[in-house]
């Protein structure tokens, strides 16, 4: 099991949470620290909930026990302790009074942590096993709507370029009718943040009903999009002031595809390269030569 910033987790777990268990997950993103020298019992009491409700909080969040908490606690803090990007220090709030160069450091320390989160939880087999199926693939599928479709439109970019044969789906009736013409050969991506999009969630299922390897990446590995693909990588968002967790994590899911992209390139290097040297000439071609004056 990969590495996971638990506090990431429990943050995108907290809307789907009610009363008493909401309570705790609050208490804890408040004071992660502070809770590593919690008992149970004891945070059940700053609560005002109980210890069963701290249990029940923990398995709702997908963590085997109080202790796996504290153990994830300790052990992300412990990552941030030796972290090198030197942005520990910094929140995420903005203000309309401050500066631009606050601007800067906040949303590019959320965005580095972002994607050392992502980094940190990566399941390298899942990793591998997505890219084999991509560079096998006779067809690749890959939807997303609205932020996401923008993702998907990404990857399409980029794995056209090394030879695979793919589209992006941004449109929900376009993307059901390209899932239905699927075969086991072909390979459906299902990109949504939330992971309840449900504009992509049909066609991973038809997808699935046709025999083609899914493949998601979404922020919830609990998530519908999550358990309904075969092939899941998670990705990590960090919000600041005016940006949502959506905008925040595109960073985080577009390393993931860069690391397909790369991977897939290596594992089928030479289609990869052929195509790149049929192409590499177009760029210069339309590039516009300065005038320099003499």
């Amino acid at each position: 099991m990969p590495s996971t910033d638990v506090t990431a987790l429990i943050r995108a777990e907290l809307p789907r949470l009610a009363g008493s268990l909401r309570k705790v997950g609050e208490l804890i993103l408040d004071d992660p620290a502070a809770v590593t020298h919690c008992s149970a019992a004891e945070l059940g009491r700053r609560t005002g909930t109980s210890q069963a409700t701290v249990t029940r909080f923990c398995r709702a969040v997908g963590l085997d026990s109080y202790q796996h908490l504290l153990i994830e606690l300790a052990q992300e803090r412990g990552r941030g302790e030796v972290s090198d990007w030197g942005s520990a220090e910094i929140d995420t709030d903005i203000s309309p009074d401050d500066s631009l160069e606050h601007v800067v450091r906040v949303v590019g320390a959320a965005d580095l942590r972002a994607i050392q989160r992502t980094i940190d939880r990566v399941d390298l087999d899942a990793l591998e096993r997505a890219a084999q199926a991509l560079a096998k693939a006779r067809r690749i599928d890959v939807y997303g709507v609205g932020g996401s479709g923008a993702v998907a439109q990404e990857t399409e970019t980029r794995l056209f370029r090394i030879g695979c044969q793919v589209r992006g789906w941004t449109e929900v009736h376009a993307a059901a009718t390209s899932a239905a013409l699927l075969t086991p050969a072909d390979v459906a991506v299902g990109i949504s943040h939330s992971g309840t999009t449900r504009e992509t969630l049909e066609p991973i299922e038809t997808a699935n009903e046709r025999g083609a390897t899914t493949i998601a990446l979404t922020t919830d590995p609990r998530s519908p999009l999550a358990r309904a693909a075969g092939i899941r990588l998670i990705s990590s968002a960090s919000e600041t002031s005016f940006r949502t967790g959506s905008i925040g994590g595109r960073h985080s899911v577009l390393m993931l595809v860069d690391c397909l992209y790369v991977r897939v390139a290596q594992l089928s290097y030479q289609r990869a390269s052929a195509s790149l040297a049929l192409t590499d000439h177009i760029r210069p071609r339309h590039a516009v030569r300065s005038r320099r004056k003499g």
